[in-house]
């Protein structure tokens, strides 16, 4: 059967194409997908400015968060069974102290601390301010000067050439909230190129600065020999530091810990749209495979007829797949790279990955992105030739016959013809088209069918009943793919009803050539509903998935807007300097100020097993004026009380804990600091963005920057937002801040939620493309394969415009019905999801939207249908009736 099957291939180009541009494309888009997880896993960042070390230490950057529980203590890992690992979002730093004891490890010749901070120095972005005593573990070298002292700088080449500066000028830098005048004493270079520009203190400076006295962010330690050998003894070390010991390509992620992050993002990312991929690529090969097939009956009653087996025949048409699955994947395999490499280099130029992570996709993408594709094509040919083999021949070769009478009078068709000429039976009963007596209500279908709609609306319950805020769109989302599913698996019969449905308006608009589409459609369900399957899926999966981030874009920007009460916003690269805050909340015209800070903070005890990997957002302000620059709403206590080791908890979260105002807690914060505070007040906040208020005293030292990096202003009584800001610009000269008004603030907020956004439409696009190729694959496959269907219905009566309009409407048919499928699957997973986010039937967003999904959809259908059937019309009718099948 496989040399049969090869030459069936030989004759039946056309055909088989359409299957290998759906494999190829599937295949593409799971090994991309699967190079951007292979990425996300290593995360690997060459390391820069420790590169010169052959052994980094760093802070632990994960947290265990345990249940005191001896019962459920599990002695064979030695932890708690309720223990829960989260990912700090803040730098981990160490005591300054282990510098000396990892100094003293047997095999280590020095250990060089490191700090790094963020600086402004003549208009240039991405600076990083050290010590100079670090410079070798890059390493750098002085080409001219000399050290650093007090007062001093070193630059390196590069920032030293772009700026103009040379040794003894004077530049003014930005640190830490404040700017001083320094002398340049030296310029220094690298041996390799750096992300980043370095400005070089004196060690002194370098600590004042780095706004984390008595703290490294991390210990480059170098070694005789045995690197590995000394790393052990040095990991023995500072096992009870909190401390992790790295080498080779892994030290990068002590350098730049937001390479983990990202990782992490892009796992989940390639998951979600690698996984979305393959359900698709299921349904695309299967319909465009299902569709060839089915075109083929006479061919495959033709061999049942002469004796093949059933057993042969699915044989026959797996090895057929197969063959052509695995010339797509060997493609796919060649490609999937450089589609994954320009996936990863867009999310790198949209800073949703760093630019200093590596991209990766070795031989694993490929044999994952091949068998995925494979295993598609498998059980869309066990599918496909499972009819093929069960039917007898002589009812296959009745259902592949077209029977078409012949017309008197070929100008003019008519409806009263049709039925003079044995068009239509009495009864209204068609005898012309493709006659088909196939059932398409099998036991396979209901009940695939009924699983996947009791899943959706299972979803769609607990996305009410249990979900509340953002978090809901993670069982709304995956609704989607299952009421896809559930429909795809009654679309013959949709289609159907719809054309039954449509029967009398579109005979009253188009006449008889409505009438004959109307025909074609509902004797043709099995072969129109191959089309209207991606389109389904298309129309579906753009319109969910886009209007689901629109709401929660919209959502996430009315929580923030409604919490903020402030007019201006004071902010400065480095942060803002604590002392600035009582400077402004002296101008005239200020009715509060308050610094503004978040990070993320986790609940130690008592133990809350409700909270994920990220932890509670948190957020930072200042007592005095927390009540003038927010709307919190505080049901017990008051946000004035915010001072010292304080917080103020979410309502519900408080009766979940059994707290209330006066009791304390353990939090852990952004660095993983234990802090143990009192509770002040609780809140009241719109569900699904709840978050801890505590002092920013307290949070902003646990953070990267170590200062907050906003500075929340509120203008009094008749004091317009122009005024206010003049004033605060006024107060504020002299330090590194810039100071805009509400809408600035809002506008930051805004641009941090377009980030996710971008990525849900790269995703969502990338999916659309690939249905957009099915439909237009199937429906072109379809049309040209009805060449003989044409030519004998211009012989018996029609011309070639009446055969071109139906093949329009037809066209616009299989449109209108994807189109209205697809908008009930996006349904079932937008309306849940509005309900809870707000409160509402209808999504957030313009239904402009809407209408260029379904544009989209329409065009393509139309276009897919009219020109491939007015290539199928050129030539002579006899020609096209003497093809034949």
């Amino acid at each position: 059967m496989l040399r049969l099957a090869l030459r069936t291939l030989r004759l039946r180009k056309g055909g088989f194409l359409a299957t290998f541009v759906a494999v190829f494309f599937g295949a593409v888009l799971v090994s991309a997908c699967a190079g951007l997880m292979e990425t996300g896993i290593r995360s690997e960042a060459q390391p820069q400015r420790l590169a010169g070390a052959p052994i980094v230490i760093g802070g632990q950057q994960s947290i265990d968060i345990a249940r005191e529980d001896p019962a459920e203590y599990d002695a064979t890992k030695g932890k708690d069974l309720k223990t829960r690992t989260g990912t700090l979002p803040e730098r981990v730093r160490l005591d300054a102290g282990l510098v000396d004891r990892v100094r003293s490890v047997p095999g280590v010749t020095d250990a060089v601390a490191e700090v790094s901070f963020p600086v402004t120095v003549a208009k240039a972005a991405d600076v990083l301010g050290h010590a100079w005593n670090s410079a070798t573990l890059t390493p750098y070298a002085l080409t001219s000067g000399t050290a650093p002292a007090p007062g001093e700088v070193v630059l390196d080449a590069g920032l030293a050439r772009n700026a103009g500066l040379s040794i003894g000028d004077r530049i003014d830098v930005a640190a830490h909230g404040s700017a001083s005048g320094y002398r340049v004493a030296g310029i220094a270079a690298a041996p390799r190129a750096m992300t980043q520009s370095a400005l070089f203190f004196a060690s002194s400076d370098a600590e004042r600065l780095s706004g984390h006295p008595g703290r490294v962010d991390a210990i480059g330690v170098f070694a005789t020999r045995d690197v590995d050998a000394v790393a052990a003894r040095v990991n023995n070390v500072v096992r009870n530091a909190n401390a992790v010991v790295l080498t080779g390509v892994d030290r990068g992620q002590i350098e730049f810990p937001e390479a983990n992050a990202s990782g992490e993002k892009l796992i989940v990312l390639s998951a979600v749209t690698g996984g979305l991929s393959v359900t698709v690529a299921i349904f695309v090969v299967a319909s465009t495979l299902a569709l060839s097939t089915q075109q083929r009956q006479r061919e495959l009653a033709l061999l049942r007829a002469i004796g093949t087996t059933p057993r042969q025949l699915r044989r026959m048409v797996l090895g057929e797949a197969l063959v052509v699955g695995l010339l797509a994947t060997a493609l796919a395999a060649v490609l999937g790279p450089l589609v994954g490499g320009q996936l990863f280099e867009q999310l790198v130029a949209n800073d949703v990955v760093p630019s200093v992570v590596a991209f990766h996709q070795g031989w694993l993408p490929a044999v994952v992105a091949s068998g995925a594709a494979l295993l598609s094509v498998v059980l869309a040919s066990v599918v496909a030739g499972y009819r093929a083999g069960r039917i007898r021949p002589t009812e296959a070769l009745a259902e592949s016959a077209v029977t078409v009478p012949i017309v008197t009078n070929p100008t003019t068709v008519t409806a009263e013809r049709l039925r003079k000429n044995g068009y239509v039976r009495r009864g209204g009963r068609p005898t012309f088209g493709r006659i088909s007596n196939a059932r398409w209500v099998t036991p396979t279908r209901v009940i695939l069918g009924a699983l996947c709609f009791a899943g959706g609306t299972a979803l769609a319950i607990v996305t009410v009943a249990v979900m509340s805020g953002p978090v809901a769109a993670s069982t709304a989302g995956p609704a989607v793919m299952l009421w896809a599913i559930g429909v795809a698996t009654i679309s013959p019969g949709v289609t159907k009803v719809t054309a039954a449905l449509l029967h009398a308006p579109v005979k009253l608009l188009s006449g008889i050539n409505g009438w004959m589409a109307l025909r074609n459609t509902r004797v043709g369900a099995l072969r129109v509903s191959g089309a209207v399957t991606p389109i389904m899926l298309a129309v579906g999966i753009a319109t969910g998935n886009i209007y689901l981030q629109t709401t929660q874009e919209a959502v996430s920007n009315q929580a923030f807007t409604e919490d903020l009460r402030a007019d201006a916003v004071v902010s400065g690269p480095g942060g803002v300097a604590p002392e600035l805050v009582r400077r402004v909340q002296d101008v005239p015209g200020v009715a509060g100020a308050s610094e503004y800070v978040t990070s993320s903070v986790y609940v130690e005890k008592p133990y809350e097993s409700g909270q994920n990997d990220e932890g509670w957002p948190v957020v930072g302000l200042t007592a005095k004026g927390a009540v003038q620059t927010t709307a919190t709403q505080v049901t017990a206590g008051g946000l004035d009380a915010l001072s010292g080791n304080t917080v103020a908890v979410p309502a519900k979260l408080a009766a979940d804990l059994g707290r209330g105002v006066g009791d304390s807690m353990t939090l852990r914060l952004g660095d993983g600091a234990r802090a143990d505070v009192r509770i002040v007040a609780l809140l009241t906040q719109r569900p699904g963005f709840e978050n801890f208020v505590l002092p920013a005293e307290l949070v902003a030292p646990h953070t990267t920057a170590g200062l907050a990096p906003q500075l929340l202003v509120r203008a009094a009584p008749g004091v317009d937002t122009a005024t206010l800001t003049t004033r605060v610009r006024e107060a504020t000269t002299g330090f590194p801040v810039r100071v805009g008004d509400r809408d600035a603030l809002i506008a930051a907020h805004t641009k941090g939620n377009e980030v996710g956004a971008w990525v849900n439409y790269l995703l969502v696009g990338m999916i659309m493309a690939y249905t957009v190729i099915s439909v237009v694959n199937t429906l072109v496959m379809a049309t040209m394969r009805r060449r003989r269907e044409f030519g004998l219905q211009r012989l018996s009566g029609f011309t070639r415009a009446q055969v071109l309009r139906m093949a329009g409407i037809e066209g616009g048919l299989t449109a209108l019905i994807g189109i209205v499928l697809g908008t009930v699957v996006a349904a079932g997973s937008i309306v849940p999801f509005c309900l809870v986010a707000s409160d509402s039937l209808l999504p957030s967003g313009p239904v402009s939207i809407y209408l260029v999904v379904i544009g989209l959809a329409a065009a393509l259908a139309l276009a897919a249908t009219f020109v491939p059937a007015w290539f199928a019309t050129r030539g002579r009718p006899a020609e096209a009736t003497a093809i034949g099948e």
